[in-house]
């Protein structure tokens, strides 16, 4: 467990990230150490400002674009609550290359979050950016079907009850069945149905409908999409109920995919391992070991080029979750 920040540490802190500045190695060690303290970098903001009178989150953002680049955006988002930077990430996911949206960062938001932080990120995007989330989701052109879904979870997590029911669980299971596998021809999912249950059930509810369906009929929904149906609304169907229902899997493939690909996709490495620093690393390295038999922090190491970027993303990962 760290050592507890005190006032001559936090000095000594600020001391040593203001007089490295440009050695980015020293950087990311300091930041390392402070890891597993959400309010030590706060408490480290706020005295840097007092010292130097300049913002660390700024200077870090007026890094970004010259020598460790890479390193300064990852450092500057570990410095964000992460309501925050989940905030920012859905407006790039929308905004950043406009007729490219990255639908399944949105998803990663609006279903791998609590029903509590998604309210958070909402406040935070229309704090910061003075805009809607929703709003700008539903505004996007041209429609694609993953915003149906996204609206839908928007309306989920406002669903009222926070227990979830076996009872409903088995009803919509049956619905599902009966206005996609059971029925004789056609090659299109019932997307009314399929809509109705998502923006009326929890995600915790939806996740365990999904897993009374496989229960109940010996194999599961995205199976079942795979078998029968092919189009835009279906193949989003099958991303988001195999996200929604294993998480964990869902981002140990994602990382491998991202490592092991013709382009190594760093964005995406890096906001998947960031994201699940505070919630979920635990399981996520146990889910890796299990899939792909080997350690996410030496895949890291084998496909990463040596440099502090790879040294502060190793670090991440190596973090133990208190919330788990």
């Amino acid at each position: 467990m760290a050592k507890p920040i005190n006032k001559s540490s936090i000095e000594d802190i600020c001391k040593q990230i203001h007089g490295s500045w440009g050695n980015f190695s020293i950087l990311v060690r300091v930041f390392a150490d402070q890891m597993t303290q959400q309010h030590g970098f706060e408490k480290i903001q706020e005295k840097y400002k007092e010292m130097y009178g300049k913002d660390l989150f700024d200077r870090l953002q007026d890094t970004i674009g010259g020598q460790g680049s890479k390193t300064c955006t990852l450092l500057s988002k570990l410095m964000l609550n992460p309501h925050e930077r989940d905030a920012i990430m859905a407006k790039n996911a929308i905004f950043k290359d406009r007729g490219c949206i990255n639908y399944k960062a949105l998803i990663e938001i609006y279903v791998g979050r609590k029903a509590s932080h998604f309210f958070l990120i909402q406040h935070a995007y229309q704090s910061k950016f003075r805009r809607h989330l929703d709003q700008d989701i539903m505004s996007i052109e041209p429609p694609h079907s993953y915003q149906k879904i996204l609206m839908a979870l928007a309306a989920s997590q406002k669903a009222h009850s926070v227990d979830v029911s076996v009872h409903i669980g088995k009803c919509d299971a049956q619905r599902l069945f009966q206005t996609g596998e059971a029925t004789s021809g056609g090659f299109k999912i019932n997307e009314g149905v399929v809509l109705e249950i998502f923006s009326k059930r929890s995600i915790p509810q939806l996740k365990l409908t999904f897993s009374i369906y496989k229960h109940i009929y010996g194999h599961s929904y995205t199976k079942h999409l795979k078998n029968k149906y092919d189009g835009e609304f279906e193949d989003a169907l099958k991303f988001v109920v195999k996200f929604l229902t294993n998480p964990p899997k869902y981002y140990a493939k994602a990382i491998e995919a991202s490592l092991k690909g013709r382009t190594i996709d760093e964005g995406r490495l890096e906001r998947i391992i960031v994201s699940q620093t505070e919630i979920g690393m635990n399981k996520l390295r146990k889910n890796y070991k299990n899939i792909f038999g080997k350690d996410l922090r030496d895949d890291i190491v084998e496909s990463l080029p040596v440099g502090d970027f790879r040294d502060l993303l190793v670090a991440l990962t190596m973090k133990t979750s208190s919330a788990q």
